[in-house]
């Protein structure tokens, strides 16, 4: 029977040696990373210590939707995707279509060796602004007209949660630039020529990300579950201070003005947790922003500790040369080494790749500069679960253009908006109108547009103009529908004197203002209003008493026209939400917003900022009248 002892002896034999490589199995399976009790920074390392450099690489680039796909996503380790303006799945996309298409292509990312899970971001600058049928809040202009910082809270909390709904976990907001000269074609992206304004309104990081929980680290990146976003403070520096107000040029000041000035409000970003940064296109005395690593290197990272990760903006690392692209090797190089750590490539992320892979493989740049890169962009990642939570699910998807978001956007809209003059004296103020009248006239280009009343970086980068790319309410709709239903509302975008003389309106709303637009597109060195603006006002207001409501990212041309008007709103770029609009013009509540920034009388005073020597406004920083309500609620 010794072949039954051989048996016996070989059984054994197998028997341990099974048990020795489930042993070591068992162990290749534990990974810290993959550990959510383990401490973030101790995650960060233990993946950081298992990746090689293309895996490393792959991380730092973030291109657009239009050119990845799932094989894309796995075969070049992307760690970050976005959708630029207007970067959708489809036409009318719905909240279900950008979930299956972000979930698309995360599976391609979790299909690699590591796992590492991609990051989609994109820009919700006031609202879900890329989404048909999101909310669509006010621009940042009149955000800052309500000197609100807890409404900025509610707003970021119901952008979180709409941009959540979408599958998408990161935001390209808030734009915490302080515009010093209107002539910026961003102008309406920031909140105030006032550096203090800036940093109130800078609170919206808490409603995007969530509240720091007392005993937390401040100043630490943080991001309070699934329904919310890690946010992106920008452009990082000095962007709203160009010469004459031109988009991505110079800012020249002193490092005391950058500090004073420009500054502030990444100091309270960084310590209200934001995760991230993007760099400006702009310059600061000369130097690009984008190769600044005095700015981004020494003082974000080493002054105020910021340990989120920096991005670059849209083919930023191409505009460090001019003109752009002319040596992307050398704006590889000093891009990266300037500080930046994420690259917005959009397109062509394998030339990216290739030359960052040369630059670290010839000793050009570090190991430790992309294992910091690398890190920040980890560091990041497990804060928002995405590791834990790489996939979304449909159970915000009603969330979108909620009732309660529009209703949210509604009170944004009435808090906003700034009464200039009501009434030609004192004691004949024409607000609030009459909700009963015989016959009312609505006129002007921006009365019954509802692209023309969001502006830019809606549903499209430039945005659009009628009323069919997205759902909302109108101005004229909003006077339909609370006036009394025996007053009879007439119509005509451009009604000549003859015809307004010959019919007896009460009095008129005239609604003009700008065509909608982005970055340098928006860049004026007129700031007139579309015609037939003017022609409009005069019109109207030389034969019937009217409130002329102003709907622009920024102080136009008005003084010519003001002995004219009998009463003016600035009502910035109020979003979807017109009913905002017709709740103070009539009286439901008073007015109550205060200017940002100071309206000029004339271009050539330009730029013209609070404490200037030769300060002589229209209106000056912070004025605002006030009206009371006609009802009691």
């Amino acid at each position: 029977m010794k072949w039954v002892g051989r048996v016996w002896l070989l059984w054994v034999w197998i028997a341990v040696v099974l048990c020795s490589r489930r042993g070591a199995v068992g162990k290749e399976e534990y990974m810290k990373y993959k550990d959510p009790k383990q401490p973030v920074g101790v995650r960060v390392k233990d993946l950081l210590g298992r990746m090689s450099l293309e895996e490393k690489i792959g991380q730092m680039v973030q291109i657009d939707r239009i050119a990845a796909s799932p094989d894309i996503m796995k075969d070049y380790y992307i760690g970050s995707l976005l959708s630029g303006g207007g970067s959708t799945p489809l036409p009318r996309a719905t909240a279900a279509d950008w979930v299956n298409m972000v979930n698309d292509f995360q599976n391609g990312s979790l299909s690699t060796r590591l796992g590492i899970p991609m990051i989609y971001g994109i820009d919700a600058v006031h609202g879900h602004n890329n989404v048909y049928n999101a909310t669509i809040f006010p621009h940042n202009i009149g955000l800052g007209a309500t000197r609100d910082p807890e409404l900025l809270r509610r707003i970021g909390n119901a952008t979180a949660t709409e941009v959540r709904a979408t599958g998408i976990p990161y935001v390209f907001a808030p734009c915490i630039a302080v515009c010093r000269d209107p002539r910026w074609g961003r102008c309406y992206e920031s909140y105030s020529e006032d550096p203090q304004v800036v940093r109130e309104m800078a609170d919206i990081i808490l409603g995007l990300q969530g509240e720091i929980p007392n005993g937390l680290r401040k100043g630490v990146p943080y991001v309070a579950g699934k329904n919310k976003v890690a946010a992106c403070a920008k452009h990082f520096v000095g962007d709203g201070g160009t010469t004459k107000g031109i988009n991505e040029n110079n800012t020249l000041t002193s490092m005391h003005g950058l500090l004073s000035i420009h500054m502030p409000a990444y100091y309270d970003s960084i310590i209200k947790g934001v995760s991230t940064v993007m760099v400006s296109y702009s310059s600061w005395n000369g130097q690009k922003m984008h190769a600044n690593r005095e700015l981004i290197t020494g003082f974000l990272k080493g002054t105020l500790k910021f340990k989120g990760f920096v991005i670059s903006d849209w083919q930023g690392l191409d505009r460090i040369t001019s003109p752009p692209h002319s040596n992307y090797t050398y704006s590889v190089l000093a891009g990266v080494l300037a500080g930046i750590d994420m690259i917005m490539v959009p397109y062509n992320f394998t030339e990216f790749i290739n030359d960052l892979t040369y630059l670290v493989k010839n000793n050009f740049i570090s190991m430790d500069r992309i294992d910091d890169a690398v890190g920040r962009i980890l560091l990041v990642k497990f804060n928002l679960g995405l590791f834990e939570n790489p996939l979304a699910d449909l159970t915000l998807v009603n969330e979108v253009g909620s009732q309660a978001h529009r209703d949210l956007a509604r009170e944004a809209v009435r808090k906003s908006l700034v009464l200039l003059k009501n009434g030609k004296s004192a004691n004949d103020s024409l607000l609030p109108l009459p909700k009963k009248a015989s016959k009312i006239l609505v006129a002007g280009t921006h009365a019954d547009n509802l692209g023309y009343q969001c502006g830019g970086w809606t549903i499209a980068w430039q945005g659009f103009s009628g009323n069919n790319d997205t759902s909302g309410t109108t101005i004229l709709a909003a006077i339909n529908s609370t006036v009394d239903k025996d007053t009879e509302v007439v119509y005509l975008e451009n009604p000549d004197g003859q015809y307004v003389k010959s019919n007896d309106f009460s009095y008129a709303i005239v609604v003009v203002g700008e065509p909608p637009y982005t970055e340098t597109a928006g860049d004026s060195q007129t700031l007139t209003m579309v015609d037939p603006g003017p022609d409009i006002i005069n019109n109207v207001c030389g034969d019937v008493k009217c409130v002329v409501i102003v709907i622009s990212g920024r102080p136009i041309v008005m003084e010519p026209y003001m002995s004219t008007i009998d009463a003016l709103v600035a009502a910035w770029l109020p979003g979807t939400e017109g009913l905002g609009v017709t709740d103070v013009l009539f009286g439901d509540y008073g007015f109550t917003g205060k200017l940002p920034r100071t309206w000029f009388k004339t271009i050539d005073q330009l730029p013209l900022n609070v404490g200037d020597s030769h300060y002589d406004p229209l209106f000056p920083f912070g004025f605002g009248l006030t009206t009371k309500t006609m009802v009691a609620r």
